[in-house]
């Protein structure tokens, strides 16, 4: 039984394994970037940055309810002047790990995509995830520019002029049509889709009747989020042909090898890393790698197949094994 190959590649970049560290979760801290990539990350994906410092929301901005997280972090940064130093510190540490390292970027208008495309661009990081979908700060800068193609095609047409490195377009998943959204980007210029930012979501405090966080709604991630993410990868994957790296949920080999299935390139990790620590990286590698071995499969044989695209050599007797919280009996419904 040899080990399969989990290297996988987007926009023309090797990653040694499909697991990326999603926007967010250590910031921009070199220290933090580089413990997540030695412990097994395929590529690491900075914090957002945006024109200027930001300080965020006021806590409480993040609450575990059980089936994932709540978040309005409200998108905190130091700005792209200071983002660019801490960029180029991290790039060198990855470098001779043989990590990619992904930038992220916001802004509150279309000019401002571009601009601070420009600044962070200047740390020469190998991918920008373009953040066009963060669901928390509606009160601060309108609806997210992902809502619509036109839009999300301005965003991506004014990012793409203003650099050569490759971009992500990062996808809302609460829109009428994900398909057409894809379209819309990857026709504008975009060389890979992350799919998805988290989803709308209120907590609300029994005793006091009021919600829970300081910036009363916030984004699901977790466990609750990946049904959705699923959704959202399966549609983009038949809408256009570029890699997508799905996000939401993903804290098992089975989840990430279900996210190859419905036709995703890269698998994001993010909420797993809150709960688990980076050791997560090497744990979900190492299901991945054990599940394909024991059927002689490739991650290339499996990718796409929920679209029927790709045929097993020989069907498994098992199918993957789901994560704890998904192996509850599901009641027969009653006619």
């Amino acid at each position: 039984m040899s080990k399969p190959d989990l290297a996988v590649s987007i926009a023309g970049l090797r990653l040694a394994n499909p697991l990326v560290l999603a926007s967010g979760i250590f910031g921009t801290h070199a220290s933090l970037m580089v413990r997540a990539a030695r412990a097994g990350a395929g590529a690491i994906t900075a914090k957002s940055a945006g024109t200027q410092p930001r300080s965020g929301h006021p806590n409480p901005s993040c609450v575990d309810f059980g089936g994932g997280l709540l978040n309005a972090i409200g998108l905190a940064n130091p700005g792209a002047a200071a983002e660019v130093a801490l960029l180029i510190e991290t790039r060198a540490q990855l470098a001779p790990l043989g990590v990619p390292l992904i930038a992220s970027i916001f802004a509150d208008r279309v000019e401002n995509f571009g601009r601070v495309a420009a600044q962070i661009a200047e740390a020469a990081p190998d991918l920008l995830e373009v953040n066009i979908s963060c669901p928390n700060v509606a009160s601060d800068f309108g609806e997210p520019f992902a809502g619509s193609p036109a839009t999300a095609a301005a965003v991506t047409a004014a990012v793409r002029k203003q650099v050569s490195v490759p971009i992500i377009i990062k996808l809302a998943p609460n829109v009428p049509d994900l398909g057409q959204i894809a379209r819309a980007v990857v026709d504008a210029g975009a060389d890979a889709i992350c799919a998805i930012n988290t989803m709308p979501g209120l907590l609300v405090d029994l005793e006091s009747g009021q919600p829970v966080l300081a910036n009363r709604t916030g984004g699901v991630s977790g466990a609750a989020l990946a049904p959705i993410a699923l959704y959202a990868v399966y549609q983009i994957s038949a809408a256009v042909d570029v890699p997508i790296i799905g996000t939401g949920g993903v804290s098992s080999g089975a989840d990430a090898l279900r996210m190859i299935m419905a036709g995703a390139t890269a698998v994001g990790v993010g909420s797993a890393v809150y709960r688990e620590g980076p050791a997560v990286f090497e744990r979900i590698a190492t299901e991945m790698a054990g599940w394909l071995a024991e059927r002689d499969l490739t991650l290339d044989q499996i990718r796409g197949r929920a679209h029927g695209r790709v045929l097993w050599p020989e069907a498994p007797s098992t199918p993957p094994v789901p994560h704890a919280a998904a192996r509850a009996t599901i009641p027969q419904e009653h006619g």
